[in-house]
C-alpha cells in the first residue's frame, strides 16, 4: 500500500541505579502509587463485569418481547452502548496484563494459527452488523512471543480496523515469514491516518480519528507497550482516506533472538 510509512522498534530496557538514599525513597513512592494504581484498575475490571453481563443478559430476554421497530432499534442501540463499554473494559484489563505480564517467560514458541482462528470468530459478528469484509489467513508460523499479550496486540489491531473502516470496507489479517522473523500485518480500507498524526498514535487516550469520541484512546497504546515489553517491532503504512496496514514483526521460533 502506497503512503506514509514509520516504524516503532521496542527500546532497550532502561537501566539505572543511585545509592542515594532520597533517591531510594523516591522509587518506594512512585511504586506504591503505581501499586495502588493497578489495585484500582484490577478492582475495576472485576466489579464492572457484573452489571455488564446483566445488561447483556437483559438485552437477550427484552430483543423477542419488542413489537414496533422503533423499539428494536432503541433496544439495538443499547446493546452497541455495552459493547462499547465492554470494549473500554477489556483495554483496562490489557493495560493491567502488561504491568503483571512483565516478569513472565516472554518469548516463548507460540502458534499463530488457533490465536488467528479465536480472533476471526470473536470478530466476525462485529463485522457483519457493520457490513465489513474481514478475512483472516490462519498461518502455520510459530513465533517467539507471549501467547496473552501477542493476541492483545492481534485483538486491538483488528478491532481499531473494524472500528475505522466504514461499511462495505474490507479488513485483512495476514502472516508471512521473512527469513528469521515472522510478520502479522492488519490491514484495512478505513479512514486511514494523515502523516503529521503517525508520530503520535501510540501515546495514551489518542484517536488516528480526533473527531471520533468513543473509546478510550488506549488500542495503540497497548499495543506499542506489549510490543516494547516482547521485543517485537510495529510498522505503519497508511494513506488518509484510503486506508491502513499495521505490520507486527517478531522473531520465528527456530531463530536467535536479535540483538
Amino acid at each position: 500500500m502506497a503512503g506514509t510509512i514509520a516504524e516503532f522498534r521496542a527500546a532497550p530496557p532502561a537501566r539505572w541505579e543511585t545509592r542515594r538514599v532520597d533517591d531510594g525513597a523516591s522509587r518506594e513512592t512512585d511504586r506504591a502509587a503505581s501499586d495502588f494504581s493497578a489495585t484500582l484498575l484490577a478492582m475495576a475490571g472485576h466489579d464492572l463485569r457484573q452489571p455488564l453481563q446483566i445488561m447483556t443478559s437483559a438485552h437477550d430476554v427484552l430483543a423477542p418481547t419488542l413489537d414496533t421497530e422503533e423499539q428494536r432499534e432503541e433496544l439495538a442501540r443499547a446493546a452497541d452502548a455495552t459493547a462499547q463499554l465492554a470494549g473500554m473494559l477489556g483495554q483496562l484489563v490489557e493495560a493491567l496484563q502488561l504491568r503483571e505480564r512483565s516478569g513472565d517467560d516472554l518469548h516463548v514458541p507460540v502458534p499463530l494459527r488457533p490465536i488467528l482462528e479465536d480472533l476471526a470468530a470473536e470478530f466476525a459478528e462485529m463485522a457483519r452488523r457493520k457490513g465489513i469484509t474481514v478475512v483472516v489467513t490462519a498461518a502455520r508460523g510459530t513465533a517467539l512471543s507471549h501467547p496473552v499479550l501477542l493476541t492483545g496486540i492481534l485483538r486491538n489491531l483488528i478491532r481499531n480496523a473494524i472500528d475505522y473502516t466504514p461499511a462495505e470496507g474490507g479488513v485483512w489479517v495476514t502472516c508471512r515469514r521473512c527469513g528469521p522473523e515472522l510478520r502479522i500485518s492488519v490491514r484495512d480500507t478505513g479512514v486511514g491516518i494523515r502523516a503529521s498524526a503517525l508520530s503520535a498514535i501510540f501515546r495514551a487516550f489518542q484517536r488516528a480519528d480526533e473527531s471520533r469520541t468513543d473509546g478510550l484512546g488506549l488500542g495503540l497504546f497497548i499495543v506499542k507497550h506489549a510490543a516494547d515489553l516482547l521485543g517485537h517491532r510495529v510498522e505503519v503504512r497508511s494513506t488518509e482516506g484510503r486506508g491502513s496496514c499495521f505490520t507486527v514483526i517478531a522473531n520465528a521460533a527456530g531463530y536467535s533472538l536479535s540483538v
